[in-house]
């Protein structure tokens, strides 16, 4: 019998927990993304600290309580209790999206705050989920009484005009473009739940946008290898994992991710800038 070891990298065991959409494990594919910071990470140990939360929030209420009572003893608990919160003095660190980090220091930002309040309302059967809202993410939860739109920062409530007022500076960005299909889009269009996959999406480009600005290309490239195995169609991200490997120097690797580009986006408006970067590499 010929028997192989198989390495267990970051990637790869990133790589187990996205394969399927069904029981999509949020929390747990969350949580290693700080594994390309941290490689020893154990990530069971950041699940069990959640776990550890779940536990005496569940003591703080009765069985047959309520979905209105579970949702106000669980914002006393997380938010007052426990004082998670934004980190208004560096909100632009990439602590702020490694789940580590964030149980740690109890600050975060809104995607990854509303990660870790999603694991505890969901784990208390009420039907919570994220919103992908332009520039902040949101989560809601439908109660009997109706639908809550929160602040996963503050744990506050969110009603129509004061969602409106948020988006109103993203139409307005909307309309500087003459798209003005976009910007009619009715509100309630803007709240549909973020699927898990699309969140964590998100918690990366967050991520990719950080590292970009900071030129950190070989942190970069770790986002970027997680992004394409999260979303293997997602081609633009092949591109830019190209640029920050030519960056890099790593050459060959770069040429076959640029001549995917290249390949696909044949429509793109940049991919003659990409065919003289590619030209580059083979001069």
């Amino acid at each position: 019998m010929n028997l192989q070891a198989t390495t267990v990298t970051p990637l790869t065991y990133f790589q187990s927990l996205v394969a399927a959409d069904q029981n999509f494990p949020l929390l747990e594919a969350a949580a290693a993304i700080a594994q390309d910071e941290e490689p020893a990470l154990d990530v069971q140990e950041v699940l069990a600290t959640c776990d550890a939360l779940l536990v005496r929030l569940k003591r703080r209420l009765k069985r047959e309580a309520e979905p209105l009572q579970k949702l106000t003893v669980l914002n006393q608990f997380f938010y007052n209790e426990l004082g998670f919160g934004g980190n208004a003095n560096n909100f632009y660190a990439p602590e702020n999206s490694y789940l580590n980090e964030v149980f740690r220091t109890r600050r975060g930002i809104p995607i990854s705050i509303a990660v870790i309040w999603l694991e505890l309302a969901q784990a208390l059967d009420l039907q919570a989920e994220g919103v992908s809202f332009p520039g902040h993410f949101l989560v809601k939860v439908t109660l009997p009484e109706g639908l809550v739109v929160m602040d996963p920062l503050t744990g506050d409530s969110l009603g129509l005009e004061r969602l409106a007022e948020r988006l109103a500076p993203y139409r307005q960005r909307v309309d500087l473009a003459d798209d003005v299909e976009d910007s009619d889009t009715p509100l309630g269009l803007y709240l549909q739940p973020a699927m898990p996959r699309d969140i964590l999406t998100r918690m990366l480009r967050n991520l990719k946008e950080i590292f970009s600005s900071q030129s950190d290309w070989q942190r970069l490239k770790c986002v970027l290898d997680r992004l394409i195995v999260l979303n293997p169609d997602a081609i633009y991200e092949r591109r830019d994992r190209g640029l920050a490997l030519m960056s890099l120097g790593l050459n060959a690797e770069a040429r076959d991710d640029l001549q995917a580009y290249v390949s696909q986006a044949t429509d793109a408006s940049d991919v003659d800038i990409i065919r003289l970067r590619l030209a580059s590499i083979d001069s």
